[in-house]
């Protein structure tokens, strides 16, 4: 899970056809949460280059509120969720994988904000994805 991100080349534009070339075979389900995302969630995706971590990220907001990261590996794509400590409880209460709910508890913070990664590859991992996305859009802070 520690892969680093690509799209490293600030001059080459994450389009469709430098992500299909990343993505390989996760492409498609890169495309249907895009789709998902912004036609079903009203979310947009927003791609910006990051000197700080020299790549390409994409944020996801709804409104003006940030939702998730999302970062291009080698043949699949990672999305970083941040949550605070009192968010915890109520994440439990969530009906999605038990392996997801422990990794947010074992999260090493980052200053107050506790990570989850999940690395996507498949459309079958999109239920548990959609339902955080809808838990973190409900977050008043």
């Amino acid at each position: 899970m520690n892969e680093k991100p690509l799209l490293n080349e600030q001059a080459i534009f994450p389009s469709n056809e430098v992500l299909n070339a990343f993505l390989a075979e996760s492409y498609p389900a890169f495309e249907q949460l895009s789709a998902i995302l912004t036609n079903e969630h009203s979310l947009v995706l927003e791609w910006n280059y990051y000197n700080d971590g020299r790549c390409w990220l994409c944020k996801v907001l709804n409104r003006k509120k940030n939702l998730f990261w999302l970062s291009v590996c080698d043949k699949f794509f990672k999305i970083t969720f941040y949550f605070i400590e009192k968010h915890l409880e109520s994440f439990t209460a969530l009906d999605i994988s038990e392996t997801l709910k422990e990794e947010l508890y074992r999260a090493k913070p980052i200053g107050k904000l506790l990570p989850l990664l999940l690395e996507i590859r498949t459309r079958e991992q999109f239920p548990d994805l959609l339902k955080i996305v809808e838990f973190k859009k409900k977050l008043k802070k």
